[in-house]
């Protein structure tokens, strides 16, 4: 894993550190997610049904999360659970 230090411009820029972007082609398109203090870019190119599965995942879990912090949960028998779980 790499490690670098970066800023951001009053622009709003960002410049990526030239040993990152050696793999990154000039108008390469890059997906940015954050969640909370973490920023994760990857190459649009690369994603595969299981990133938009697990991306998915996440979103939905989040949510969940969001509802049970808010008193807002639903409460259900095991099997019921398991089998709403099946359906993600």
């Amino acid at each position: 894993m790499d490690i670098s230090i970066t800023k951001m411009s009053s622009k709003g820029q960002i410049v990526i550190p030239v040993e990152m972007r050696r793999n990154i082609k000039e108008g390469e398109k890059l997906i940015i997610i954050q969640n909370k203090d973490q920023i994760i870019m990857k190459k649009a190119s690369s994603l595969d049904q299981t990133f938009n599965e697990e991306l998915e995942f996440a979103k939905r879990t989040e949510e969940a999360v969001k509802r049970i912090e808010s008193n807002k949960g639903i409460k259900m028998e095991f099997d019921d659970f398991i089998n709403e779980m099946k359906k993600w």
